[in-house]
């Protein structure tokens, strides 16, 4: 990467393809971070440079460079996809993570302290959030190499289609109690309908809905 490649990155800020991290912390914090990028559109972390946009530079290069691939083979589950460059800026070493949008999702962070957590992480604007079972399942079918998905339309999916034609959106809360049936039944049945491509998800703050596909 070329140091105005660099600049460029840093002058956007913080972002859904960005976070900056003033220095190295655990493996596992990295992991969760990388899993984030390359389970939504991929990004840069960059080490080295604080919140504020403040150039700091990273201390031993090499031991944290061993500490991302600790990251990525050992925290991440399947391992994550990434490169590396080590760029000088003001008399100072940044390290940059550039992780691409991966064609193994979802990827799941390995905790030491639970090893039966399955934990999958996602991008939203500035941070790295948990993602919800319906967002789980949807990123499970949505590498490129994932067949279509072919859904037959019975009264329920009929009735959810025309509940959005006059609505704006609806929730699995909100589909349960319309269609009167389980929580689980609802999660499926819109995950199968964004897979097939009849609806959208969206997630705004820590609310996440669907809309009709224009």
């Amino acid at each position: 990467m070329y140091t105005v490649e660099l600049y460029k990155l840093i002058e956007d800020g913080e972002g859904s393809k960005i976070e900056f991290k003033r220095k190295f912390s655990s493996p596992r914090k990295i992991a969760k971070e990388m899993i984030a990028f390359a389970n939504t559109s991929g990004g840069y972390i960059i080490f080295g440079v604080d919140d504020d946009r403040t150039i700091v530079g990273v201390e031993s290069e090499k031991s944290e460079l061993d500490l991302i691939d600790t990251a990525a083979k050992f925290f991440c589950e399947p391992e994550v996809d990434y490169r590396t460059d080590i760029v000088p800026i003001k008399s100072k070493d940044v390290v940059v993570i550039e992780i691409p949008e991966s064609r193994k999702k979802p990827h799941k962070l390995v905790d030491e302290e639970d090893m039966d957590s399955t934990r999958i992480y996602v991008r939203y604007n500035d941070k790295s959030v948990i993602a919800s079972k319906e967002t789980a399942s949807i990123l499970k079918y949505s590498n490129v190499d994932s067949p279509p998905m072919i859904v037959s339309l019975g009264e329920l999916e009929k009735m959810l289609i025309r509940y959005l034609e006059e609505h704006d959106n609806i929730t699995v809360k909100g589909f349960r109690k319309l269609a009167n049936i389980s929580e689980r039944r609802a999660s499926r049945t819109l995950v199968n309908l964004v897979r097939a491509g009849l609806i959208r998800h969206h997630r705004i703050d820590r609310k996440e809905f669907y809309t009709i596909s224009n």
